[in-house]
Order: C-alpha cells, then structure tokens, then sequence
C-alpha cells in the first residue's frame, strides 16, 4: 500500500498547481483526508481523477459536467478498471460528438459557415447577399450541419 500524497506531491506528479487541487476539491471533484494538523493527505488513486479533470476540460467540458461524470465512480472505495470502463462508455457520444464539432470546426476555416460576414469569396457564392440570416442568428452552416 502506497502512503497518502500531500498536495505538494499531488501538484508535482499530475503538473496540476495546488492551488487548482484546492480549487477542485472545494467543488467535490477530488477528496482527501485531513491530518491532525489540518493538512491534506491525497490517496494515490486521485492521481487519475486529476487526470480526467484535466483531459476532461482540454475537450471543453464544463466543471459541473465533470463532476456529473466523476459522481458515477464509488465513494467508498478506489474504482476499479471496470468503473472506469462503465464511465468511459458514457463518453462514448459526447466524445463522437466534440469530434463531429471539431471536424466542422476545422474544415469550416476556410469556407463560408453562413455568419454573415461576406469577407471571403466564397461567402458571396454560398451566402450571397447574407440569405442565411433568414436561417437564424450565428454561423448557420454549421449549426445546420449539427
């Protein structure tokens, strides 16, 4: 059995600042004991929750939809790798989806999204004169697309 990580130890093995595992943990996303001395003692496991917090939110995952996620693991033990696999199918969509986004994302770079801006050449043969506006407010193309 490994000894409990202080915050200092947790910061340097996850390159998370203590003062974000503070931060995390003051919004129920990380816990950890407390010495007699007030200090905190973080159990090794934590080291892949911060993991998943900080991959979660490189994918733009909001803190409340984190935490959601991080709800479905045991509270009263170290999840196992099954935990972790029933977590990560639950992912599965969303993660397809951020994908989806991000390809229309990039792909839309350079062709017109129906925004309205009219700055590129092919914004006058894809949306001449702004017909998209009729469609709605924001980059209509891709939100049809969507």
């Amino acid at each position: 059995m490994f000894e409990p990580l202080t915050i200092g130890e947790l910061s340097r093995r996850t390159g998370v600042a203590a003062s974000a595992l503070r931060f995390y943990e003051e919004q129920g996303l990380l816990r950890s004991l407390r010495t007699p001395a007030g200090h905190r003692r973080y159990a090794r496991s934590v080291i892949r929750r911060v993991a998943f917090i900080v991959f979660a939110q490189r994918v733009g995952l909001s803190l409340q939809e984190i935490h959601t996620e991080l709800a479905r693991l045991p509270e009263n033990r170290v999840p196992t790798e099954q935990d972790w696999a029933r977590l990560s199918r639950t992912w599965s969509e969303r993660i397809d989806a951020r994908i989806a986004e991000l390809e229309r994302l990039k792909k839309g770079l350079t062709s017109c999204i129906g925004c309205g801006c009219l700055s590129m050449e092919r914004c006058r043969l894809a949306n001449p004169n702004d017909r998209a506006a009729r469609l709605g407010p924001g980059p209509r193309y891709w939100m049809e697309q969507g």
